[in-house]
C-alpha cells in the first residue's frame, strides 16, 4: 500500500473542505495533500486561501494553468516588489538571502541567471559524477546493515549537501553548522518564537557567507563560490550582496529538495517490488523511473511565491493585483487531464521527463536539475544495486510525512529501512 492509496480511500471533499484544508495548513493535509488537490482541480482550480501567513493568495492546482503560470510574466517573483507582503510573511531579516535569481524578474533575473549560468556549467556537473558515487559509497558503508536505519539522516540530507558543499567548496568542517541554520529557515512557522529562531539563523547564515565569500577573495580554489566571486559579464561582476544571496539560494535549494525527492524514491520503490523490478532493468530504464518519481511524489510541493503585477484572469477566477500565487506542482503532477492514471506509479510512463514541471518551466526552470537527476540517479542505482533486499522497517502505510506548517517541501519525515534483512 502506499500513498497513492490513501487518497483513493479517502472521502470526498467539498469545495469549502478542500479550500479550508488547504489554507489551514493542517497536520492531516500536510500528511496527506493528494484528495485535498483532487477535490480542488474539480470544484476550485484557481482557489482563493485564507494561510497562515494572512496574505491573500491564490492556489493553481490543474496541470496547464501550472504550467502557464509557472511562466507567466504577469506574475512577479520580485517579492521586493510585493514588499508588505513579503514582510509578513518573511519578516526583514530575509532579505539579506533573498536577493538572487530565485526571488527576481527581468531584466535583473537575466542577468544575475547568466552569471551563474556561465559558471554553474553542465561540464562542471559532469566532473563530479566520480564524487558523487564516491561520497554515495562512503555514506552507505557507514550504514548499519542487519538493523533498520533511519535514511533520512544517515544518507538522503547527506550525499547532497556534502556534494553542494563540495560544488562551492564549503569546507567539510564547516558544511554540518551549515545545514542546521538551513534547516531552521526552512522549517519556521509563523509565530513569535518562530520568527526569532528565522532571524537567528538567517542572520548567522548570513555572516558565515559574508566570511565564507571574504575567503574566496583572499585563497580562491576551483570550486563554484570562487567562480562566482572572479564572474563577470558586460555589466560586471555580482555585488557582494548578490554573492551571498546567490550562495544561500544555491546551498539551499542545492541540497534540500534533492535529500527529500531520493527518500520519496525509496520509499514508493520499496513500498511497489514490481515497480522497483522494473525500474534497475538498466541505465536508461532507471533515468525514466527517475523521472516519474519526479512526478508521482515531487519533494516541491508547491512553486515559490508569485504576487500579481497587475488583475489578471485564470480559468474564470480573477487575481487581483497585488495578490500571491502558488502553483501546486504535486497537485497538477496527479491531473487527470494531463497524466493518465495519475495516482499511480508507473516507471515506464512515455514522455515524463518532457511533461512533469518538477523543475519549473520557463525563464525560472531550475538551474540545478541536471545534478538533482545525477543525485538521483547515482543514489537509487547504487543504494538498490548494493542492497536488493533492502525493506521497509514499518508498514508502508504507517510511514510518517513532514507535517511542518508551511508546505514547501513534500516528503518523509523518516525513511526506516533494514539494508540487509536476516
Amino acid at each position: 500500500m502506499t500513498q497513492a492509496f490513501a487518497s483513493e480511500e479517502s472521502e470526498e471533499l467539498s469545495s469549502e473542505e478542500a479550500a479550508a484544508a488547504a489554507s489551514s495548513c493542517s497536520r492531516e493535509f500536510r500528511a496527506n495533500p493528494h484528495p485535498v488537490y483532487a477535490a480542488l482541480r474539480e470544484t476550485a482550480p484557481v482557489c482563493p486561501l485564507s494561510p497562515p501567513h494572512g496574505v491573500q493568495t491564490y492556489l493553481i492546482t490543474r496541470y496547464d494553468d501550472a504550467r502557464a503560470a509557472l511562466a507567466d510574466p504577469r506574475l512577479s517573483k520580485d517579492m521586493y516588489g510585493a514588499i508588505d507582503a513579503y514582510h509578513r510573511i518573511f519578516g526583514d531579516s530575509s532579505i539579506a538571502l533573498d536577493d538572487n535569481m530565485l526571488f527576481s524578474d527581468p531584466p535583473k533575473h537575466t542577468r544575475l541567471r547568466r552569471i551563474v549560468g556561465n559558471t554553474f556549467t553542465p561540464k562542471r556537473v559532469e566532473s563530479l559524477r566520480t564524487r558523487v558515487q564516491k561520497i554515495t559509497d562512503d555514506l552507505l558503508d557507514q550504514c548499519p546493515k542487519s538493523e533498520p536505519v533511519n535514511l533520512l539522516p544517515e544518507f538522503c540530507f547527506p550525499l547532497p549537501l556534502h556534494v553542494i558543499c563540495e560544488l562551492l567548496g564549503v569546507p567539510e568542517n564547516e558544511r554540518e553548522q551549515a545545514q542546521k541554520w538551513s534547516a531552521t529557515v526552512a522549517q519556521t512557522g509563523f509565530g513569535p518564537e518562530a520568527r526569532k529562531a528565522l532571524e537567528t539563523a538567517e542572520g548567522n547564515l548570513r555572516d558565515y557567507l559574508v566570511d565564507l565569500i571574504a575567503r574566496k577573495h583572499q585563497e580562491p580554489d576551483d570550486g563554484l563560490l570562487s567562480a562566482l566571486v572572479a564572474a563577470r559579464d558586460e555589466e560586471g561582476a555580482l555585488t557582494d550582496h548578490e554573492l551571498v544571496s546567490t550562495a544561500w539560494v544555491l546551498l539551499f535549494a542545492g541540497h534540500k529538495s534533492t535529500a527529500y525527492q531520493i527518500g520519496n524514491g525509496v520509499y514508493h520503490l520499496l513500498a511497489q517490488p514490481e515497480q522497483k523490478r522494473l525500474a534497475f532493468k538498466d541505465a536508461s530504464a532507471t533515468a525514466a523511473a527517475v523521472e516519474e518519481i519526479f512526478r508521482f511524489e515531487t519533494s516541491v510541493e508547491n512553486s515559490t511565491f508569485r504576487y500579481a503585477k497587475e488583475d489578471l484572469v485564470i480559468r474564470d477566477t480573477l487575481i487581483p493585483k497585488g495578490a500571491l500565487v502558488q502553483i501546486s506542482i504535486t497537485g497538477a503532477h496527479r491531473d487527470p487531464e494531463a497524466f493518465a492514471d495519475p495516482d499511480r506509479l508507473d516507471v515506464t510512463r512515455p514522455n515524463v521527463q518532457a511533461t512533469h514541471i518538477a523543475f519549473g518551466v520557463g525563464p525560472h526552470y531550475c538551474i540545478g536539475a541536471a545534478l538533482a537527476r545525477l543525485e538521483m540517479q547515482t543514489a537509487l542505482t547504487t543504494l538498490f544495486g548494493r542492497f536488493p533486499d533492502m525493506a521497509l522497517a514499518v508498514a508502508p502505510q504507517e510511514a510518517r510525512w513532514l507535517t511542518v506548517p508551511f508546505p514547501a517541501f513534500r516528503g518523509l519525515a523518516e525513511l526506516p529501512v533494514v539494508l540487509e534483512p536476516s
